[in-house]
């Protein structure tokens, strides 16, 4: 049982209350911030994979909850011992915010923080009846507002704007991060990126980044194609191409690719980046999957390929301190983000954004809660 006194706001949310229904627009109740804690109004969320999945399955999520991660804010209230952050201050949410003293975090790899996931099972939050409510992913931007601990923000820079803050909060660090980070491609290699959402996107930008040469993209949407070549792809191949390896080799001088990110976490796309991987390549699985979709190998091509298997989480972000390069990336137009806004909306409209998701259409829906 919840002490009902201790929550303290009153907020509109959309709230998730069974897996693969609409979401609800309620009136809840946020907790009362703690001494380590800021509440934010959250000026703008990013519609994520990753909330679809945690919408509609594959992914576990305490309920009744509200999703959300990828949003920029405005800090409202902090708590007595809070330093870091001061109200009217915008920031960026993190969806995975360090502890600083775990052996991950002492290891400069936050990203895999032991005790952020705790926080999936605290309740931030209750409804008008008084049943508790979990954050989405620890945020729980899908509101007018939210309460998180303080290492849960990071400062935004007066030149970074907010749409530009909410989509650093998750889809471009993933993707730019594990090109840069987790797989460090090096210049003039070749990159093959499968699925062309919010975060195929920002693997391309990131590839560019690097200064990869060839830059391929794969999915099911030609549109997505056309829209990336700004980003710096430098070829589309239709997901449903009869022959992807022999395409793939074709355009990497018969070897396939360097280096390849699969975006989407399913068995099939896992192991199609891991074929059009060159003997001695990278294949980098950025996409979230189902527990149960089992991806299987053979002995021998595993000996005899020789290439590189590697997972990554949020793109292997040191949140601490590479935020810093991306927000010069942004001052200098490395890093073009207007393109990857392809719908906006209220929180009424993030069934709709889902739903767009799930046919492949866009890159990124923000939604303004307010």
């Amino acid at each position: 049982m919840v002490n009902e006194a201790e929550y303290v706001t009153e907020v509109k949310a959309a709230v998730l209350r069974q897996q693969g229904e609409p979401l609800s627009l309620e009136t809840i109740r946020l907790r009362r911030v703690g001494p380590h804690d800021v509440r934010v109004r959250i000026t703008l969320t990013g519609v994520c994979h990753s909330d679809l999945s945690l919408a509609r399955g594959p992914l576990d999520q305490a309920l009744p909850a509200v999703l959300g991660h990828e949003a920029s804010g405005v800090v409202v209230e902090i708590g007595e011992e809070v330093s870091a952050v001061a109200v009217g201050q915008r920031v960026i949410l993190l969806w995975i915010e360090p502890c600083g003293s775990c052996f991950y975090c002492s290891r400069n790899e936050s990203y895999l923080c032991v005790k952020t996931a705790a926080r999936n099972e605290d309740p931030y939050a209750i409804d008008a009846t008084g049943m508790p409510i979990f954050p989405g992913l620890r945020v729980g931007s899908f509101a007018e507002e939210t309460v998180v601990p303080e290492n849960g923000v990071v400062p935004i820079p007066d030149f970074v704007s907010d749409a530009q803050a909410a989509l650093l909060g998750c889809s471009v660090t993933t993707g730019v991060g594990a090109v840069l980070k987790a797989a460090r491609a090096e210049a003039g290699s070749s990159v093959l990126v499968i699925g062309l959402g919010g975060v195929g996107m920002s693997v391309v930008q990131g590839a560019r980044l690097a200064g990869a040469t060839t830059i391929i993209g794969v999915d099911r949407n030609p549109e997505k194609g056309r829209q990336a070549e700004s980003a710096g792809l430098t070829r589309f191949l239709h997901a449903g191409e009869d022959d992807l390896k022999r395409e793939v080799r074709a355009l990497t001088e018969g070897r396939g690719a360097d280096y390849a990110f699969d975006c989407v976490g399913a068995s099939a796309t896992i192991r199609d980046a891991w074929n059009l991987t060159r003997r001695g390549g990278t294949a980098c699985i950025v996409g979230i999957g189902a527990r149960d979709d089992v991806v299987s190998f053979n002995s021998l091509e595993l000996f005899h390929q020789a290439r590189t298997l590697i997972g990554t989480v949020a793109g292997s972000l040191e949140s601490r301190t590479d935020y810093a390069r991306f927000f010069e990336w942004v001052a200098d137009g490395s890093l073009e983000l207007s393109s990857m806004v392809t719908g906006r909306g209220a929180l009424e409209d993030i069934d709709g954004a889902f739903e767009r998701m799930a046919r492949g259409e866009g890159f990124r829906t923000l939604i303004e809660p307010r």
